[in-house]
């Protein structure tokens, strides 16, 4: 509804949401996706797409959305905001969608912003930044303190290979597992279990790593 208690028609409110997704795109600038869904056509479901090279998506294409893992909330007309995606280049994404709905429509607004690029930018700062010695490891601390000086290590070897986990090679994920390894993370309770979901990768792979650093070690 609008202003005095009238109700937007089907144009009117697609024409209203589209002038808001030019908007949003042209203030947030290409890394920012804006689409508009008919949520009552999923086999063809977007009807306006602004910086489509975020998502690879075009007009025509059925309902694809990004960040979440149960699109029956969407369906619901939930509204979803600032949840975490990925596209299909593994690029992360920042993900929000709205919905409108009336007599004999029911559109929803997604905004998918790639903020992979913001992330070497960070890595960058904070090389510049980083101040203070290594963690060390101390036995006894509590479970709390363990996993806080973890989650500071992963950080700090995302950091020394200068690049988001995303954009890393072969070499560069076992390169990071290294600094992690030399850096006493290994020695803390469950770490290799907590290392593989943050990296997005099975523990088998983190126990190969190790043994390539191993093997490498001993040549």
């Amino acid at each position: 509804m609008i202003g005095g208690g009238r109700v937007m028609t089907r144009e009117k409110m697609l024409d209203f949401l589209k002038r808001i997704a030019d908007g949003i795109s042209v203030m947030f600038g290409s890394n920012c996706e804006v689409v508009i869904h008919d949520m009552e056509n999923d086999q063809s479901s977007i009807l306006y797409i602004t910086n489509k090279h975020v998502t690879e998506r075009k007009i025509g294409d059925k309902l694809d959305v990004l960040g979440i893992t149960e699109i029956d909330e969407l369906s619901k007309g939930i509204d979803l905001v600032n949840l975490k995606g990925k596209s299909k280049n593994n690029h992360l994404l920042k993900c929000s969608t709205f919905h409108a709905k009336g007599t004999d429509y029911h559109f929803a607004l997604g905004i998918n912003y790639d903020y992979t690029n913001m992330l070497m930018v960070q890595n960058a700062v904070a090389e510049l930044t980083r101040v203070g010695d290594d963690i060390n490891v101390v036995a006894g601390e509590k479970d709390e303190n363990l996993e806080k000086k973890l989650d500071d290590l992963y950080k700090k070897a995302v950091d020394h290979v200068g690049k988001p986990i995303p954009f890393m090679r072969k070499r560069e994920r076992v390169e990071m597992i290294k600094y992690l390894q030399d850096n006493g993370a290994f020695s803390i309770h469950k770490s290799i279990p907590i290392i593989a979901e943050k990296m997005d990768v099975s523990r088998y792979t983190i126990y190969n790593y190790l043994r390539e650093i191993k093997e490498e070690q001993a040549n």
